[in-house]
């Protein structure tokens, strides 16, 4: 496949620190429960999205087969469950920590895509998968210790991990046939249903939030969405599962300085060398990684 003008790489890093200033807006949006930040989020995204659609995209509707429009669903109903899980975490434990849990889904997307796709990689790969995952626990690690609370959002986290990577592994699949704005307009579309009924059957307000808490919804539909899961999407017709999934190991070093610049969450010793860890594991993946392309791409023109 024919790489685009757009090096899928750079995109995926500007896409990295669009989701990095997720966790900041969640926690501003503080006197809205979870689902309900997650629903907004997803909500306005639809809304601001709307127009363009449909005046320059309705015609794709008619063509989406049966099976894309399942997995487009299936995609949808996954994300709105990584919101709730991870959004959720966010009151238990720190950025930083649930930051990190949730980017542990190099692991189920490496289970994911050898079960699913038969994806192979390196030793080199694999062993440097192992290395950024190291150092993502190591950035939580003095957040383990608090225990009760903080150990309750570490699992959320790793719930809302399970359902990034369902969503990422589903919707390669969907991605491959449909263009860009068709898909994340029915995930997000999907997912903005599935939080309205969630957040229905808990009885949750729709209204009554302050000026902060809309401006949060607002921008969380706004950056980390467009800027952050939308280039995801469009990079998953060039990069596997497991590579874009590895680029959100970035996402934790990125959370941890916007913390400390706008909660006031100092950034620990661990953070610090974890994040450095976390640096130096995804570059040797992406440097394997892309060997193996060269590789694989020499081998069939000969």
């Amino acid at each position: 496949m024919r790489l685009p003008a757009f090096n899928p790489k750079a995109a995926l890093f500007i896409g990295v620190i669009a989701v990095s200033t997720s966790a900041i807006f969640v926690r501003l949006a503080e006197d809205a429960p979870a689902a309900m930040t997650a629903f907004y989020r997803l909500f306005f995204a639809v809304i601001i999205m709307a127009p363009f659609i449909i005046i320059n995209y309705r015609h794709e509707f008619k063509q989406i087969s049966k099976r894309n429009w399942l997995l487009s669903i299936l995609a949808g109903i996954f994300l709105a469950a990584h919101f709730i899980f991870w959004f959720e975490s966010l009151n238990y434990t720190s950025v930083a920590s649930s930051v990190v849990f949730v980017s542990i889904q190099p692991l189920f997307a490496f289970l994911g895509t050898y079960l699913l796709f038969q994806e192979r990689f390196s030793y080199g790969a694999i062993i440097s998968m192992v290395i950024a995952l190291f150092g993502s626990l190591i950035i939580g690690w003095g957040d383990l210790q608090l225990g009760g609370t903080a150990l309750l959002g570490d699992v959320l986290s790793i719930l809302g991990a399970v359902g990034i990577t369902g969503y990422f592994l589903i919707g390669q699949s969907a991605r491959k046939s449909l263009s860009l704005m068709t898909y994340t307009f029915i995930v997000y579309s999907v997912s903005s249903i599935t939080l309205f009924i969630y957040n229905l059957g808990l009885q949750h307000s729709f209204t009554g939030y302050s000026a902060t808490n809309w401006y949060a919804f607002l921008a969380l539909a706004i950056i980390p969405t467009f800027f952050g899961h939308s280039i995801f999407n469009w990079c998953l017709r060039w990069l596997s599962t497991t590579t874009v999934s590895m680029a959100g190991l970035l996402e934790p070093v990125g959370a941890a300085i916007l913390a400390y610049i706008f909660l006031d969450e100092a950034v620990t010793w661990s953070q610090f060398l974890g994040g450095t860890i976390v640096i130096f594991g995804l570059y040797l993946f992406i440097l394997s990684t892309s060997k193996k392309t060269r590789v694989t791409i020499s081998q069939r023109k000969n």
